[in-house]
């Protein structure tokens, strides 16, 4: 009897296959990217087996998305707003007084540093800007309200606002300004009166002006409205300010120059109340300014912080209470021999699942009310590639470290528990 069956050996394989048997090839275990898609449908089926339940996730991502898109529109329409001035000057360079904080409110600078930097040939132009505040009175129905005052040589072309250049020739004369088209509906419907009228007259800071054109920069969360005029109307308008005293100057320098060189060398001989900077470093310090040194800048930021918080919560929420649901299957998945960091996968995937499925209609949401507050507030407001790119990364991020923690739950799938 043993002479007619043959040993059992580990060694020799092929004796424990009876002869005439077809030999079968092990199975092989799934590779990583068809076991995540696996785990993707798994996840999908789960989350859609709720529906209420699957909705009001969606809701939640949704939520916290917009909430995000929104701040950091608000945040960056700060940002633009703030330096808009600064962004359509045309200069290599431009000197500041050292306690000068922000745009609106700057610290005078004397006139004569204007003329000391034209002592270095590489300096083609040195142009000095005014920048204040005054009173503007509606020429519809009379209330008064602050508006920005930009003075400058309009024959200098350090300023590149849209409308402006046409206009150059009439700002030289006495008594006109050029109107921000842009500004808040309050100081009156500025453009269908220049339309209707032709150039009218208004009065700004106890003085009567003649509006001669329109330009476009737009408010700013400093000023609501902008008038540019003439060095000249600006003094006329602003009579307490010092003829000697300027906010402002422009360097222009001369095709070839080294713009560094040219700093270090102007820090060297100008005295301590002029700073010398480039249009990126001036671009820096306003932005400093409404980051740092005002509550707007952080309000934004940690209010973009709670969205993800609440959105977070309302995930681990969903997907805490989906395992909790289904913790029978997933103990009978781990007694097929499935691991956890496979189970893990498919609680990744219904994150990945939710953070895709809320953004879409978040964004969407986004773009729309970017549209509508923009119009309400003149404020730029608009919807670019990095922000949006940005923003699903935090919200992907956001539902992954939520299913990381309602992952935990799975320890309590344990087979010899559940049968």
């Amino acid at each position: 009897m043993n002479d007619q069956l043959p040993p059992l050996l580990p060694w020799a394989p092929e004796l424990a296959t009876p002869a005439g048997t077809p030999s079968v090839a092990p199975r092989r275990a799934p590779g990583f990217a068809a076991a995540t898609l696996l785990a993707l449908r798994l996840a999908w089926r789960q989350l859609r087996s709720e529906k209420a339940r699957f909705a009001s996730a969606i809701a939640g991502v949704m939520f916290a998305c917009v909430l995000v898109f929104m701040q950091l529109g608000f945040r960056a329409a700060l940002f633009d707003s703030a330096t808009a001035l600064i962004g359509a000057m045309r200069g290599d360079l431009f000197l500041i007084h050292p306690l000068t904080t922000a745009s609106f409110k700057p610290e005078p600078l004397p006139r004569g540093r204007a003329y000391q930097v034209l002592a270095l040939p590489e300096v083609e132009r040195a142009v000095p800007v005014y920048l204040a505040q005054a009173t503007w009175r509606n020429p519809e129905n009379g209330t008064r309200r602050a508006i920005q005052l930009i003075g400058v040589d309009t024959d200098a072309g350090v300023l590149d606002f849209p409308g402006l250049a046409p206009l150059v020739e009439q700002l030289k004369r006495a008594d006109t300004v050029a109107f921000d088209s842009r500004s808040r509906p309050e100081f009156g419907a500025v453009p269908r009166l220049l339309a209707e009228r032709g150039p009218f007259a208004v009065e700004v800071g106890n003085r009567q002006v003649d509006v001669v054109g329109l330009i476009e920069i737009g408010p700013s969360f400093g000023a609501d409205g902008n008038l540019v005029l003439s060095d000249v109307n600006f003094r006329r308008v602003v009579k307490e300010r010092q003829v000697a005293a300027i906010d402002l100057v422009a360097i222009k320098l001369r095709p070839g120059s080294d713009v560094l060189a040219v700093q270090r060398q102007l820090r060297d001989i100008l005295p301590a109340d002029a700073m010398v900077m480039t249009q990126a470093e001036l671009n820096a310090h306003e932005r400093k300014y409404w980051e740092e040194a005002t509550p707007i800048g952080f309000i934004f930021a940690f209010g973009s912080l709670m969205g993800l918080v609440v959105g977070m919560v309302i995930v681990y929420q969903i997907l805490f209470s989906d395992i909790a649901g289904h913790l029978k299957e997933y103990a009978t998945l781990k007694a097929m021999g499935y691991s956890n960091f496979y189970l893990g996968r498919v609680v990744l995937g219904a994150s990945l699942i939710l953070a895709i499925g809320g953004f879409i209609p978040g964004f969407l949401l986004s773009a729309f009310l970017y549209d509508v507050v923009g119009a309400a507030t003149f404020l730029p407001l608009a919807m670019d590639v990095s922000r949006a790119t940005s923003v699903f990364l935090m919200i992907f991020t956001m539902c992954a470290v939520a299913g990381l923690l309602a992952m935990r739950k799975l320890r309590d799938a344990n087979p010899a528990d559940m049968f």
